[in-house]
């Protein structure tokens, strides 16, 4: 899918993500986080200005949250982004509200509303990861100016064909028929034990 696809359904299919965030001290912290709203390259979101949350969202640019949408782990869609975020102001706030009725009953009066402020998330990447298919699926996309990431397991020409990663591969995704192996990264749950396992460490991780 393109990263367009993914970002409409973070924000129109599972909408509420757990932020990671880090405040002036260094230290982490989460916060439960409606995202609102979306375009071609960005993700947008809204808080209030005394809260602790944008604080550390001023603090330092960088953020991550992860979004699921299932009733249990394997029926379960989850997406993880890192990104960088930017304070846009108020002026995207009537379009946000509009989007998001439910809001009038958080904030009813337009005069209080002055304390609320939205953020843009103008760049990222992200993992999508699904669990409720088999072989599990999971992909890597991006927006805005970052650059998506190869990270993995991948098997180099050190390989001798013995398939063993193979036997141990919970998810039966690399390929034996050709040699060097090939791990279908599609399908692949970066558990790491093709790696562990292979005899002439033929197998390398990328991050």
């Amino acid at each position: 899918m393109r990263a367009r696809n993914y970002l409409k359904y973070i924000a129109d299919e599972i909408h509420s993500t757990v932020f990671a965030t880090i405040d002036r001290e260094g230290r982490p912290g989460t916060c439960a986080i409606d995202i609102m709203d979306y375009d071609e390259n960005s993700l947008y979101f809204l808080t209030a200005k005394g809260k602790n949350f944008y604080d550390r969202l001023k603090a330092n640019e960088n953020i991550a949250f992860t979004a699921i949408k299932g009733k249990d782990t394997l029926s379960c869609v989850a997406v993880s982004v890192q990104g960088k975020v930017k304070e846009i102001g108020s002026d995207r706030l009537p379009e946000l509200f509009r989007k998001n009725p439910y809001m009038e009953k958080i904030y009813p009066d337009v005069r209080l509303r002055s304390i609320l402020t939205v953020f843009q998330i103008y760049e990222g990447t992200g993992e999508w990861f699904d669990l409720s298919k088999l072989p599990i699926e999971r992909d890597g996309f991006s927006f805005g100016d970052a650059q998506t990431k190869e990270n993995g397991y991948f098997v180099t020409d050190k390989c001798i064909g013995c398939k063993l990663c193979y036997s141990k591969c919970p998810q039966k995704c690399i390929d034996i028929t050709q040699k060097p192996v090939v791990i279908e990264q599609r399908h692949c749950l970066h558990c790491g034990n093709c790696f562990e396992v292979c005899p002439v460490r033929a197998i390398e991780r990328r991050y």
